[in-house]
């Protein structure tokens, strides 16, 4: 299962089929891969469902890539995989810039951007596994802390 598909990317590129690549897919995997990545780095370790569990005092439990809830990350994914993967292939990298350069440095912005949004917003984690997401299993990155 992807974050996002061809069909969500061409909401916000419709003319990218007419730079001679067809199918995305495999950097649509690349940038679900990095987007867990980044979960597991700036998100999970302040989540921490398991810490006031006794059974797993002073252990590291790793987060389930299928208890999220991917559609959250959608159009954080379409930004990522146009920034990262897509319009590199399609840059010239030429010292005075292309106009696939300036794209990527703006959906580079637009992804760090929404990224952002969904970590504040909360991200949803079915800690029960009961395929419905309770307001405890939905917390933004700050719950439980003071922010000024």
């Amino acid at each position: 299962m992807t974050m996002s598909t061809d069909a969500d990317i061409l909401d916000y590129m419709p003319d990218l089929h007419d730079f001679g690549i067809q199918d995305f897919s495999a950097d649509h995997e690349k940038t679900r891969q990095d987007i867990f990545r980044r979960l597991r780095i700036e998100w999970w370790p302040k989540f921490r469902p398991w810490k006031y569990d006794i059974r797993v005092l002073n252990a590291y439990v790793e987060m389930d890539e299928s208890l999220l809830t991917e559609s959250q990350f959608t159009r954080a994914a379409v930004f990522h995989v146009l920034a990262y993967y897509i319009l590199p292939k399609l840059a010239k990298f030429d010292p005075e810039g292309d106009r696939f350069e300036n794209m990527m440095k703006h959906y580079k912005t637009r992804f760090e951007e929404e990224f952002g949004l969904v970590l504040r917003d909360g991200i949803e984690y079915d800690r029960n596994e009961d395929n419905v997401i309770q307001d405890a299993e939905r917390a933004p990155i700050n719950f439980g802390r003071l922010v000024r």
